[in-house]
């Protein structure tokens, strides 16, 4: 177990590369590490051994979980199913802490000699006789010179500086360029995959990628957004007029269309005739929405959809269901019958409540009673009262002076 479990380099030394994709591959086989792990684990391999490791990472994990550890051990022979089991059962972190304790008792390499300057005459060579030192030159006397004339120091004449070069060619001066940097490559590299011309739609093997097409999209638009990004058409990008002529040339635009009515008259029947939820359920725009409907010639089935549930919200026989209907005003909005369905509902808690307003102290006494006859929650029905606009001059004529609810 010792003879694996060394180091080979320092965790320092490991290409951030390949610590990140030990990372990932860790966390897709249900063992994530941190990265102070993954750099120890790929310590124990020296450096030739990371085109191995990317080899592995490049794969799905053949067996869960495998830690970082547990992908030394398989590059070194190990069994993915055995390596999954020691992995479970913590077998790696006897193995890390035996990793950790070797390099303690690791002895320190020796610090390098510092290189201390020597000023001592070099050797002779063999056969080159050594050079003779000068001997210093004494300055000569001069007559009349007196004893403390010649003892005290004497002032050396500055040299004369040579003057500067004046035909210096700045052109001649190193330059610094950036360096031109490699565009990014690898596994992370996104390249967008070469369009093809629409000619190749009109041949027998366009429409056997038509057919499968339309069995994955709903509408054309969607097929469209699709084979733009493979297909150019005749003035760049593939129009939406383009591929209507495909599908006709194919005869596959009455398939296209029964799939297009079915899609849009389910979606409006499951969200109740609102329009805009229609779009968002389709992935439409509501202009493309209107757009679809004019082709199919299905304007007036969806508006007799739009209708039938106008009328189901309008006449509404449960009291609780309108009063919820009062918080869904973006639906009602939608179905155009906002103002009156909330005229109608002012006209009813009138009437109710006008009832039941002498024997009332308080606003929520009066709410309560009303909820409890209609069998409606007092919540919704003191709520329904401020939105409404009628809870001001009910809590005057009921001297109520509580605070009120939030609407």
């Amino acid at each position: 177990m010792n003879s694996h479990w060394q180091r080979q380099r320092q965790p320092d030394d490991v290409p951030t590369p390949v610590a990140v994709a030990v990372s990932d591959f860790c966390r897709r086989a249900k063992s994530p590490a941190t990265p102070t792990e993954v750099r120890e684990a790929l310590a124990l391999l020296s450096e030739a051994d990371d085109f191995r490791v990317r080899t592995l990472t490049d794969g799905e994990p053949a067996a869960t979980p495998l830690g970082p550890f547990a992908v030394v051990d398989v590059l070194q022979g190990t069994d993915p199913s055995l390596a999954a089991v020691r992995q479970g059962c913590g077998y790696y972190d006897v193995v890390q802490a035996l990793a950790r304790l070797h390099e303690e008792k690791r002895p320190p390499a020796p610090a390098p000699a510092p290189e201390i300057p020597s000023f001592a005459t070099p050797a002779p060579r063999a056969g080159i006789p050594a050079p003779v030192p000068a001997k210093p030159e004494k300055a000569p006397r001069t007559a009349g010179e007196t004893l403390q004339q010649r003892i005290a120091p004497r002032k050396r004449a500055a040299p004369e500086l040579a003057p500067p070069e004046s035909d210096y060619d700045e052109s001649e001066a190193p330059s610094f360029l950036k360096r031109d940097l490699p565009k990014p490559r690898g596994r992370f590299t996104r390249l967008d995959a070469p369009r093809t011309s629409l000619q190749e739609l009109t041949r027998a093997s366009g429409k056997e990628a038509l057919e499968a097409a339309l069995e994955s999209h709903e509408h054309r638009f969607a097929l469209l957004k699709s084979f733009a990004q493979q297909y150019n058409g005749a003035r760049g990008e593939l129009s939406l007029v383009e591929l209507e002529g495909v599908l006709r040339a194919h005869g596959l635009m009455e398939a296209m269309e029964t799939r297009e009515r079915t899609a849009i008259l389910a979606a409006f029947t499951d969200q109740r005739g609102a329009a805009g939820r229609v779009s968002w359920a389709l992935g439409l725009s509501p202009s493309e929405l209107n757009q679809l409907e004019a082709k199919l010639g299905i304007s007036r089935e969806v508006e007799e959809l739009r209708e039938r549930f106008r009328r189901e919200a309008l006449t509404a026989r449960n009291l609780t269901q309108r009063l919820d209907l009062l918080g869904r005003e973006k639906y009602l909005a939608d179905l155009g019958i906002k103002k009156r369905f909330t005229d109608m509902l002012r006209r009813e808690l009138e009437v109710l409540v006008r009832d039941e307003l002498p024997g009332a102290k308080t606003l929520a006494q009066l709410a309560e009673t009303v909820a409890r006859k209609q069998g409606a929650p007092s919540e919704l029905v003191l709520r329904a009262l401020e939105r409404l606009g009628v809870a001001e001059g009910l809590r005057k004529r009921t001297s109520d002076d509580s605070p009120h609810s939030t609407p």
